[in-house]
């Protein structure tokens, strides 16, 4: 599909053929996806569709204003951003954070690292929490508490923990010291600004966690240390209108949509392997991950049809996992779909000596660049999978901008809807997951699930 310069692209065409998609297949499930389309243009215009809504809602100069006056707020009085949060409430922040930042921004004097240094405490383990909190200057500290709910545990604990050490090292200020994103109106995290007064940036009603890249949740952390979050939402908004083009050879999340279901319905295809060649985008594959898994991994249809639907991702970096991951998948189960993402332009593209200043062994790489050998590697192995039988895509950038990011994300998200859609499942919400959390609050004696405790306690005795 011929594209503008900015604009990604998306190649598919790996995808069919003999032991793939056959044209007749899909063909015949065309009027699938134009039904799935028909419902996502419907739905995202009446407005139901919360994360649709992002690029346009802060795009706009005034629906952005907010974020931007707090993170100018906040970079004139500290130099540390710690993000409190799990899952949906820091991935999205912490891939912009590694997609766009300097590689080694938190290591650079000031007047180089941008405006502020950036953590992430997200797992609740006590090593992680307690050495980043032994080497920051609490003074020079603002704790951004990321959960619309308020009641994530692996959140709430670390909050906890900060909130006491903030109370006994600066018992005068401590609340200026933290920053709530969550809910505009309902949950503990609401309630709690209300009672101790702390400030807070809304996380729309109608957007759920593993969609929120796009509202405060990653825009303030991502303006806070000099993301350009306009750009962000600018290629964001660009990819929307791609993604409800009625002709699907024009409109990359319905062909990626329908291509993961029938390879997973149709062709036992029932893993997709995110493989970027950029170190910048190692982090997209763990928020990709979480998109997929949690929106489409489900044992039930909207309608209670016992399914067992979705496929499950694994993450994937060139060219570092051709020498950990790709003997499996050159010659192990033909059971995975691979998405290459193929970055066209480094910042620093690296050219090699000349011919007569390297060890013979190496002279091959005179007249090359680092940028031409990983491009010659990601193409290289895409090419050896599909001599395999693999089926693979390639979705390439002209870079790792702003721009194209807010376009990558958004077609992520699209395509899961849509995937989910044809799945006939609720790509929104994620009932396997709430189960684990009330047998976790059962086992710390949180009031009214005893009896998930007695469930463990019982099962363990035998």
């Amino acid at each position: 599909m011929a594209t503008r310069t900015r604009e990604l692209q998306f190649d598919f065409a790996a995808c069919f053929g003999k032991g793939k998609i056959a044209a007749s297949l899909w063909k015949k499930n065309l009027s699938k996806a134009n039904a799935a389309l028909a419902r996502l243009a419907r739905e995202t215009g009446e407005g139901k569709l919360g994360f649709w809504k992002l690029p346009a809602t802060y795009g706009a100069t005034r629906g952005l204003s907010h974020v931007v006056a707090m993170a100018e707020a906040v970079r004139q009085r500290f130099d540390n951003l710690v993000v409190i949060g799990i899952g949906g409430s820091s991935l999205g922040g912490r891939m912009l954070f590694n997609a766009l930042a300097h590689r080694y921004h938190n290591e650079l004097p000031r007047e180089f690292g941008g405006p502020m240094r950036l953590y992430f405490l997200e797992n609740n383990d006590p090593d992680s929490y307690a050495e980043l909190m032994d080497r920051l200057d609490l003074s020079r500290t603002l704790f951004n508490v990321v959960s619309k709910s308020g009641s994530t545990a692996e959140t709430a604990c670390q909050y906890v923990l900060v909130r006491d050490r903030l109370q006994r090292e600066l018992p005068d200020g401590w609340r200026s010291h933290f920053l709530f994103t969550t809910d505009p109106k309902a949950g503990l995290l609401r309630d709690l600004a209300h009672e101790e007064r702390i400030e807070t940036l809304e996380i729309p009603s109608d957007v759920g966690g593993r969609y929120s890249v796009l509202c405060p949740v990653g825009l303030f952390p991502a303006q806070a240390i000099g993301i350009d979050a306009k750009a962000l939402l600018a290629g964001a908004a660009r990819m929307a209108k791609r993604c409800l083009d009625p002709a699907i050879d024009a409109n990359p999340a319905l062909q990626g949509a329908l291509m993961h279901v029938l390879a997973d319905r149709e062709l036992g295809r029932n893993m997709v392997v995110s493989m970027p060649y950029a170190d910048r985008l190692r982090d997209w594959t763990e928020w990709f991950g979480q998109l997929w898994a949690e929106s489409l991994g489900k044992e039930k249809t909207a309608s209670g049809e016992t399914v067992r639907a979705g496929t499950t991702p694994i993450k994937a970096l060139g060219a570092i996992d051709q020498h950990s991951q790709v003997q499996l998948y050159m010659e192990g189960p033909n059971d995975k779909v691979f998405m290459f993402i193929r970055n066209e332009r480094f910042e620093h593209p690296t050219s090699f000596p000349k011919k007569g200043d390297m060890p013979k062994a190496f002279q091959y790489f005179a007249g090359h660049s680092m940028e031409e050998l990983l491009l010659a590697e990601q193409r290289a192995t895409r090419f050896a999978l599909g001599e395999q039988g693999r089926m693979t895509y390639q979705v390439t950038t002209p870079r790792i901008d702003a721009d194209a990011v807010g376009q990558l994300v958004f077609w992520a998200e699209a395509m899961t809807v849509l995937a989910g859609y044809l799945y006939g499942v609720d790509p929104f919400d994620q009932p396997g997951v709430e189960l684990g959390k009330k047998f976790a609050y059962g086992l710390m004696g949180r009031a009214g699930y005893e009896e998930y405790r007695q469930r463990i306690e019982k099962a363990e005795k035998g």
